[in-house]
């Protein structure tokens, strides 16, 4: 199914699968869906997690160390398409567990776990040919990062080349909570527009309701995750998706109060 966002801005929620456990994300994501979150990025736990802030750090080592894998991340998002049939679909990895679990059967399985799409954080655009053929062939959606750093040529070829929406990132570094939207953003989205008819998803940094409207004005959507997983981290597995629920329904009644 294509990825809509039917409000502005939309919500894509990102969860590191596993923590505090595929039980847990599972409940998680459901209630996340159902507080109004359009989109879930379902994280694939790495030991590695270079683009990533110490917070979703964390989130993959306690995931890893409950054994969490890409089959089980997988397995998740086909109990998660199941449950919520409208809802977008992510799986959020890095390369390094794609290429070990193999491109072919990757494809294959997260087609058949009813993914919309794919975004493998550490490829690029350039790079992708194989990847980008597999996606095709099964008809997931490539989704790919675009830097305030990229050239326009880079930028270009991501437009034409995702599917789904375009990853707006609003600054140059890792995941985690800032205090406030980089201005680089909106530039960054209007050079996107150039190229992609595509939504819009701006992320990195966006964690309370005056950043998600601040994107609302320029973007499609905003991409919420250290925040999320901060939340998890805090809470008890119990308590843990009424904390994100409220969360999530306090950001889009702030920014239908402000819309008024």
């Amino acid at each position: 199914m294509p990825i809509r966002f039917d409000h502005k801005p939309g919500l894509v929620v990102y969860l590191t699968a596993g923590d505090p456990s595929l039980e847990g994300t599972r409940a998680i994501a459901l209630a996340a869906i159902d507080a109004g979150a359009a989109v879930i990025e379902l994280g694939v736990p790495f030991s590695d997690p270079l683009a990533d802030g110490p917070i979703i750090q964390r989130a993959s080592e306690r995931a890893l160390a409950r054994g969490t894998r890409l089959r089980d991340v997988l397995a998740l998002a086909e109990e998660i398409r199941a449950a919520r049939p409208e809802a977008g679909l992510i799986i959020f990895s890095y390369l390094n567990p794609i290429l070990r679990y193999g491109l072919v059967r990757f494809a294959d399985d997260a087609a058949a776990a009813g993914a919309d799409g794919v975004l493998a954080t550490d490829l690029i655009v350039e790079e992708a040919a194989e990847y980008l053929a597999e996606m095709n062939r099964v008809g997931l959606a490539p989704v790919f990062l675009a830097a305030p750093t990229s050239p326009d040529e880079r930028l270009q070829a991501i437009a034409e080349h995702s599917k789904g929406f375009v990853y707006a990132i609003s600054r140059v570094g890792i995941t985690g909570t800032q205090q406030s939207v980089a201005a680089d953003a909106a530039a960054l989205v209007g050079r996107i527009r150039r190229w992609s008819t595509l939504p819009v998803a701006v992320g990195f940094g966006i964690s309370n309701a005056a950043h998600f409207a601040q994107v609302g004005e320029f973007a499609d959507a905003a991409v919420v995750g250290s925040a999320i997983v901060e939340l998890i981290e805090r809470a008890t597995p119990e308590e843990a998706p009424a904390a994100v629920a409220r969360f999530i329904k306090g950001l889009c009644l702030s920014h239908e109060a402000l819309a008024r």
